[in-house]
């Protein structure tokens, strides 16, 4: 566990919460002459989107995640300026923890555009995990210390949850049916269950209340 974190510490998810990773994805796999499936459009899984197997799949987000495109990733509605709230007004500060990638340029791109777009000194920490990699031994650390966490992911939020963090889920399509958590094995009961937001004036809401 972390010694002594600061209350002003936000944990977070990167794509689908900071940055709009499914538009600029969507658009990557067009240029690349894949089009998503209309009966599958909602869905989290790629490979069902796009009507792959497991090894293509992963194998195209990869190829996507360390690309030059991964560097100008958009801004998920509103983050910018709520982040930017709660950094320059109120003194929050952010680690982002992000299953992009362990490859060194990557990572590179990836934290020149979270400094691009939000600033360089919102972020403290960068938490870089391969490709699609589970977030245990990344969140392990921050057990109990009551943070703010944020992700698009029931699965990844709820295991924050029962890691003692305070969870918040960014609505998609495919989160749609989150109600409880029930998609993993618990490591702890979980009292609170993470709460859906539409967006980050929703999250600033919530903290600054």
């Amino acid at each position: 566990m972390i010694q002594n974190i600061s209350n002003k510490v936000i944990l977070t998810d990167c794509d689908g919460v900071l940055l709009d990773w499914e538009y600029a994805f969507t658009s990557w796999m067009n240029r690349h002459g894949y089009v998503e499936s209309e009966f599958h459009s909602n869905e989290y899984d790629i490979g069902k989107r796009y009507g792959l197997e497991d090894i293509e799949k992963s194998k195209l987000v990869r190829m996507f995640n360390e690309s030059a495109a991964i560097r100008k990733l958009p801004p998920l509605r509103d983050a910018i300026k709520y982040v930017k709230k709660l950094h320059e007004e109120h003194g929050y500060i952010f680690h982002a923890i992000t299953s992009l990638s362990t490859d060194q340029y990557a990572c590179h791109l990836r934290t020149k555009n979270l400094r691009e777009l939000f600033g360089d000194t919102a972020f403290e920490k960068y938490i870089y995990l391969d490709t699609g990699a589970d977030k245990d031994d990344a969140l392990e650390p921050y057990r109990d210390t009551g943070c703010y966490w944020v992700e698009d992911k029931p699965k990844n939020v709820d295991l924050g949850c029962s890691l003692g963090l305070r969870g918040i889920l960014i609505a998609h399509d495919y989160n749609t049916s989150y109600t409880k958590p029930d998609t993993i094995p618990v490591i702890q009961p979980i009292d609170t269950p993470a709460v859906r937001v539409q967006n980050w004036k929703e999250i600033y809401g919530m903290i600054i209340s």
